[in-house]
């Protein structure tokens, strides 16, 4: 069973990163960009959990979880709390507020969603893990898998750097969707803050050197000249071409269809009589 997660981060980027996660893993996620926003969704529809930034506009992090804590129907809402401040005092003060858990800027995506699935475990929410969503990603031949960090191609495991993955994933996640560089740079920033358009390129080549069967042809990660890349299913191999029909026999030789012509006496020339 998935689960219902709001995310309060007032970072565009870092929201859309975590979004992506989860929706990876087949939980049903809800963005907001302030505390008072986190509040009324929380109020409206409690969620499973919620992911609470701390500097926020309108309320912050910290005011919005004490708020959750004093309402009988929040009161039990897992809450983790994301922050850039690493000071001592900051974390204990989270904790003390009831936060379930609490981690610093910049984190890693992949811990992130260990701690979410540990928390849901801990509620209940998750339900089995058998009830839960495909998470794999499958692209023709080609499968990413988020949650075990897995590439195959043609049935091959194939061995991603962080950077590839991340990529790959982003790719997968919306197969034949043309995505431009300063698109990729804009959504890999959470992850990587020195990403740039050379690196996109570089793991482009490192990729289609190990998912494609021809990197200096490729059919799956493929170039849309002037805009950017894209991944899509290879095309189907073309159709054999029909063999020519056999011609028929004939079934007796052919009848003349008139007199035949008389044949053709060279000028000069008389028969004998």
């Amino acid at each position: 069973m998935c689960a219902h997660v709001v995310v309060a981060e007032d970072d565009p980027k870092q929201a859309e990163l975590i979004r992506r996660y989860l929706g990876h893993e087949g939980h049903r996620v809800v963005v907001v960009h302030d505390g008072r926003a986190a509040l009324d969704e929380a109020r409206r529809h409690p969620p499973d959990l919620m992911v609470l930034d701390v500097m926020m506009p309108k309320a912050d992090g910290l005011d919005v979880c004490r708020v959750l804590r004093a309402e009988p129907g929040t009161a039990a809402l897992p809450v983790l709390i994301l922050t850039a401040r690493s000071a001592e005092d900051d974390l204990l003060l989270g904790l003390d507020l009831g936060a379930d858990d609490y981690m610093t800027k910049p984190f890693s995506p992949r811990e992130l969603m260990a701690r979410i699935r540990t928390l849901l475990r801990r509620s209940g929410a998750a339900g089995p893990a058998a009830a839960a969503p495909d998470p794999v990603l499958r692209v023709g031949a080609l499968s990413v898998d988020p949650v075990r960090h897995e590439v195959t191609a043609d049935g091959r495991r194939i061995e991603c750097t962080p950077g590839e993955f991340d990529l790959l994933g982003l790719l997968a996640a919306e197969p034949g969707r043309v995505f431009t560089r300063a698109q990729i740079i804009e959504r890999q920033h959470g992850i990587d803050r020195y990403f740039t358009s050379r690196t996109v390129d570089v793991h482009v080549m490192n990729l289609r050197r190990k998912i494609e069967p021809e990197p200096q042809r490729p059919v799956r990660l493929v170039t849309v000249y002037g805009v950017g890349y894209k991944l899509v299913a290879e095309p189907a191999e073309p159709a054999e071409p029909a063999e020519p029909a056999e011609p028929s026999e004939p079934s007796g030789p052919a009848e003349p269809s008139g007199p035949a012509p008389a044949a053709h006496e060279p000028q000069g020339i008389r028969r004998a009589p």
